[in-house]
């Protein structure tokens, strides 16, 4: 990140992380603390969001309200997109999600971030402060001709931010074209910087500039104050934690599944409705998997935090067992993976369910896992491999 003024006073605050060989300064948590003045800068990398074969939603967080955007091409960074609503550009504000349409399919774009501080934003007086230019990163639109898919899946990750590198670093060689964070990346939601410090930052260093992730709800995703702010920093379609969309031969449906106890357990202080968000998504979930649009999809796989069974018989697994599993009987549903037993396990096709169930594991050092997905039109094939590089399960679908 380049600045067209340097504060030396704060040289000290700030923290050089290294993104995809460039080395970017960032704005550390102590800077932020400074009630005095508090330095412009960005607090975490560009991440993707919603990556299509014609669209992307790049975001990011500046330190102090301001007016940003991104400038991207090709070749050259020739074309700017900002964020407007009501014949307004969208300034005076930290948090950024910037999208960019009419891309072409099956694409590399550079990109990077601009942004300059407000100071002052009174009428007929608006006061410019410093401009911070984001390194170069870049992106590849989906083919929407591709015949094939591949991702990484992680879960229960809880607050350690150090399995990211940990786990992405076992993939190898192994090409991907997202990855889907499998909920419970948190134990509970505090504020911005935990989200910044124990998965935005991590996912950046990795992979995040360059290829997009999905982030599916878990269970703990729905606990602690800023549990219900966690929305505004990820790019859901339709803005809903439930989804589907289509990537090579395969229809993804992704499934939030909510608390694992019932709402009215006192510690929720009757404040939660996961039952009829539930309900809400089953009626979603029937449609959906009949939406002509998916009809030539050879694969249905179906992403969701609590597995509908092999996870106890908690409210919540019941629960899903009640209103989805039905419903992927009747629709010829291939795949569902999940997390949150904490147990990793490759569950066949048996009496209770006709597809199989893959559980990735976690959180502890010993039981986390990496899941390796790819599919073509001849086959589905998922490898999981364990912490210490083993593989510890594999599942074939002609």
């Amino acid at each position: 990140m380049k600045k067209n003024k340097t504060r030396r006073n704060f040289l000290g605050n700030l923290s050089m992380v290294a993104i995809g060989g460039a080395t970017l300064p960032l704005i550390s948590a102590a800077a932020l603390k400074n009630d005095n003045l508090v330095p412009f800068g960005l607090l975490c990398p560009p991440y993707l969001q919603d990556l299509t074969e014609s669209a992307v939603c790049i975001t990011f967080i500046t330190a102090n309200n301001a007016h940003s955007w991104v400038e991207y091409g090709e070749k050259e960074l020739e074309s700017k997109a900002e964020s407007t609503e009501d014949g307004f550009v969208r300034a005076n504000n930290r948090l950024n999600k910037i999208g960019i349409n009419g891309l072409k399919p099956n694409t590399t774009y550079k990109y990077r971030v601009m942004s300059r501080e407000i100071v002052k934003f009174d009428p007929y007086d608006l006061v410019f402060g410093e401009t911070v230019t984001g390194d170069v990163h870049s992106f590849s639109t989906q083919n929407p001709n591709s015949d094939s898919v591949s991702c990484l899946i992680l879960n229960d990750i809880h607050d350690r931010p150090y399995s990211f590198s940990d786990l992405i670093s076992l993939n190898q060689d192994f090409p991907f074209d997202f990855v889907a964070l499998n909920g419970d990346m948190f134990d509970h939601q505090t504020d911005e910087q935990q989200l910044i410090d124990h998965l935005i930052t991590p996912c950046t260093a990795l992979f995040a500039s360059n290829m997009p992730f999905l982030m599916i709800r878990g269970n703990h995703e729905t606990r602690g104050k800023f549990a219900r702010n966690i929305k505004d920093y990820f790019t859901f379609p339709d803005n809903e934690y439930y989804f589907s969309f289509q990537q090579g031969p395969v229809h993804w449906i992704v499934l939030d599944t909510g608390e694992d106890k019932e709402d009215e357990t006192p510690v929720y202080g009757d404040i939660v409705r996961f039952d009829s968000f539930r309900e809400q998504q089953a009626k979603w979930l029937e449609e959906e998997l009949q939406n002509p649009k998916f009809r030539n999809c050879k694969f249905r796989v179906v992403l969701m935090h609590i597995p509908p069974f092999h996870s106890g018989e908690w409210h919540g697994t019941m629960h899903c067992r009640k209103l989805f599993h039905p419903i992927f009987e009747n629709h010829g549903v291939n795949m569902v993976i999940s997390g949150h037993t904490h147990r990793y396990g490759v569950h066949p096709p048996s009496e209770d369910h006709s597809y199989p169930i893959i559980i990735g594991g976690g959180p502890k050092t010993g039981n986390r896992t990496l899941i390796q997905f790819k599919a073509d039109e001849e086959q589905l094939n998922i490898t999981m491999i364990r912490d210490d590089g083993a593989t510890v399960g594999e599942y074939t679908i002609e």
